[in-house]
């Protein structure tokens, strides 16, 4: 387990652990986190429960281990909650943004949206010295909301409008590919620090944003952006081949060699010879045809990591939209967790979970848990495999923002001490 002396965080709507095991790569302490989906809670305690890599969350014995609301959370252990006040360095977050999305209905009235108050009651129950909350660019935008008398609502102003009364916050839209992520992905970071604590440190995301080339250094990935080919160019299945899947009957996975780039490299610290998560779609062979098709007209026209015409579509017969090759130079677009929204740059398929979790950064050892996919109503209250890859953060990216939040309340340490007063005790020369 990590030190008892590094700084602390609480991950909330934690998700399979993306956001907390940047913050662990940085230097945080995990105490705990909240998830209520069965399989993301799985994946989270698979890969950071045990203290493995000296990575791991230092699980305090009233709190058990299982997938829970965070809003039954806060009622049923308030008294223990209240105990920690002014003792966690950091409240971290991403409340479930399906509400929110562009790519949904952006109804101001979907229960997912009110779980941001279940968030800021438990920070206003901690006071940490630090927030963190990541969102999608849509919590920024203004929704109709015939409750307000503007007739509009903006769930981002409205959040650092509440937190502002004892944080001083920042905000911005960031694009994570800058970062070192191989994937354009637009989000939403909001961050506060504490007024006691934020007296002369700077601006976090100004912060961030000085120390970025510094980190890319550091993780061996000076050029940015990273591209979709030297993030999955290893997973091609015309080199390594395939095998029967070790997990599901019946599938084939991708027989792993060796990776080629700095980037797969990157991601292959510390992991053994077999690469979990590589199983494949059994696609059917009129749908292997029609990708090869769609492959080829897109590297053609110049149409990668955009959605095909909808003339395109009629003349395949297909009705899905959101369809598109990933482009090999450059970053993937922002990945769903629909597993036929992305067509490989090369070959007539899908993506598997594992160059999904590569395109988010997530390093080889992380394996996830649950079902793959899901279909029907159950896609409302499952999160699988896809899901889980699809709606994290990524840790690269919470890797970099860890590292400046720990060096400004290093740094708020530090200026506390200098400026402490000097007691006199009083005590007289003989």
């Amino acid at each position: 387990m990590q030190s008892s002396n590094q700084p602390c965080f609480i991950d909330l709507f934690a998700g399979c652990g993306g956001l907390s095991l940047g913050l662990m790569q940085a230097g945080f302490r995990g105490l705990f986190a909240v998830e209520k989906d069965d399989f993301a809670f799985e994946t989270l305690q698979h890969n950071l429960g045990s203290g493995e890599r000296n990575l791991g969350y230092n699980w305090p014995d009233w709190l058990p281990k299982e997938a829970a609301c965070l809003g039954d959370v806060n009622e049923k252990y308030q008294q223990k909650l209240g105990s920690l006040s002014g003792s966690v360095d950091l409240i971290v977050g991403g409340p479930p943004c399906q509400g929110f999305s562009s790519a949904g209905k952006r109804n101001p009235a979907d229960p997912r949206n009110q779980l941001v108050s279940q968030y800021l009651r438990f920070i206003e129950t901690l006071q940490p010295r630090a927030v963190l909350i990541e969102n999608v660019r849509g919590m920024s935008s203004d929704f109709k909301d015939s409750t307000e008398p503007s007739g509009t609502r903006n769930y981002a102003n409205w959040i650092v409008e509440r937190l502002s009364e004892d944080y001083d916050v920042s905000h911005e839209l960031i694009d994570v590919s800058r970062f070192g992520v191989p994937q354009r992905r637009m989000r939403l970071f909001i961050v506060g620090i504490r007024r006691d604590v934020s007296s002369g440190v700077v601006n976090p995301l100004v912060a961030l944003e000085k120390s970025r080339q510094a980190f890319l250094s550091e993780k061996g990935i000076p050029g940015v952006p990273v591209t979709s080919r030297e993030a999955i160019s290893d997973l091609e299945v015309s080199r390594n081949g395939t095998v029967p899947s070790q997990e599901s009957k019946g599938f084939q996975e991708i027989s792993y060699i060796q990776p080629k780039t700095t980037f797969q490299r990157l991601m292959r610290e510390g992991v053994g010879e077999r690469l979990t998560d590589t199983r494949l779609a059994r696609h059917q062979d009129h749908i292997v045809e029609r990708f090869s098709k769609i492959i080829e007209r897109c590297h053609a026209e110049g149409r990668l990591n955009v959605s095909l015409s909808s003339e395109y579509r009629a003349s395949l017969g297909l009705k899905k939209s959101a369809i598109r090759v990933l482009d090999p130079d450059s970053p993937s677009p922002t990945i769903t967790s629909m597993p036929d929204d992305l067509i490989h740059y090369s070959e007539p398929r899908t993506l598997t979970v594992r160059e999904n979790a590569r395109l988010q950064s997530f390093p080889d050892w992380f394996e996830f848990r649950g079902k793959y996919t899901s279909g029907g109503l159950r896609r409302r209250s499952e999160v699988p495999r896809f899901t889980q890859v699809a709606n994290a953060v990524p840790p690269i990216m919470a890797e970099a923002l860890g590292r400046t939040l720990i060096s400004l309340l290093q740094e708020a340490d530090l200026m506390k001490e200098v400026k402490a007063p000097t007691v006199s005790l009083g005590i007289q020369a003989a």
